[in-house]
């Protein structure tokens, strides 16, 4: 392909791209409720997405959640809950492990006002030494299962404290949200592509007597095809837009009264919003529904159009 057929190939282009603008601008209403749905469409799996994330945002990102407490024996010394702690670092399962001398926990309680009578009146501490272990995101029950088994027949471990039914709960929990925002992700996409192709579809039939005079002219397929897939672009790009700025306003809407809850329980959260992979997402979905359902349009009501001689 020479420079000039170079040139010629993508000015045909940018005038099928600024044209098809112009064509949906001069139908501004039906073009903007066409775009709101669009972005409606599109906000709303991606709203939930950043829902999820800011849940689990406010419960400590779920790992706190995870954690469990080994307690070693009474009368065990704090190098021995020292070397305890660090054979423990040393398992792959493990993520972190924090030691809690008796010391420690006994200043702990009796800073709480519920219990500082009650401490006051012993001689001896009673707390044991403990070391409270966070697991690898990876791990699963069974494997907790088996770890608080092997902890259990250590000799100075007194108890583990290792709730595996929660974390069950937890990670079905966080499942059933990922596949949920997946399943509402698919099904709006697909509607955003009904939604696009049946609007070129009406566009085509509004538009068939100049097809018609195009392909008399001797016009391939693909010329006729262009104006339409450029169509549906804007309609994929506009709507990604408005999807991100509903996501936008409604993050800053509910961003005051979720700090406000936050501070209540004495949390520093701070609301996640609208990242790059976010972004990136919203307006990729938006530019392959638009594509996608101008051309599932296009191949299926254009080739029934044939000039009449």
């Amino acid at each position: 392909m020479t420079m000039a057929s170079m040139k010629n190939y993508l000015l045909r282009h940018a005038q099928n791209c600024i044209g098809s603008l112009g064509n949906m601008t001069r139908q501004p209403v039906a073009s903007a409720m066409t775009i709101a749905v669009i972005g409606i469409a599109l906000a709303m799996p991606s709203g939930l997405n950043v829902l999820v994330r800011n849940g689990q945002a406010v419960a400590g990102g779920w790992e706190s959640i995870r954690d469990f407490s080994v307690y070693l024996k009474p009368g065990s010394s704090l190098e021995n809950a020292s070397q305890l702690r660090e054979q423990i670092l040393q398992l792959n399962i493990v993520e972190t492990a924090r030691l809690i001398s008796a010391d420690q926990a006994l200043t702990e309680l009796r800073n709480d006002t519920a219990f500082s009578e009650v401490l006051g009146a012993l001689d001896d501490n009673p707390l044991p030494h403990t070391v409270v272990v966070r697991p690898n995101p990876a791990a699963t029950p069974d494997a907790l299962k088996e770890f608080q088994e092997e902890l259990i027949a250590r000799p100075n471990v007194d108890l583990v404290k290792l709730d595996t039914e929660w974390l069950e709960r937890l990670n079905a929990l966080l499942e059933l949200a990922r596949r949920g925002v997946w399943i509402a992700a698919v099904l709006l996409l697909g509607a955003v592509i009904v939604i696009i192709g049946n609007t070129i579809r009406l566009d085509i039939q509004n538009r068939r007597a100049q097809i018609e005079v195009s392909k008399l002219l001797g016009a391939s397929d693909g010329f006729v095809r262009r104006p339409f897939l450029y169509t549906g672009f804007w309609y994929g790009l506009c709507g990604a837009v408005v999807a991100l700025l509903l996501l936008i306003i409604s993050l800053w809407v509910i961003s005051g009264p979720v700090k406000r809850l936050v501070q209540l329980y004495g949390g520093g959260f701070q609301p996640i919003g609208v990242d790059r992979l976010t972004l990136i997402t919203v307006v990729a979905g938006g530019l392959l529904a638009g594509l996608g359902g101008a051309w599932i349009a296009v191949a299926r009501h254009l080739s029934d159009i044939q000039p009449k001689v």
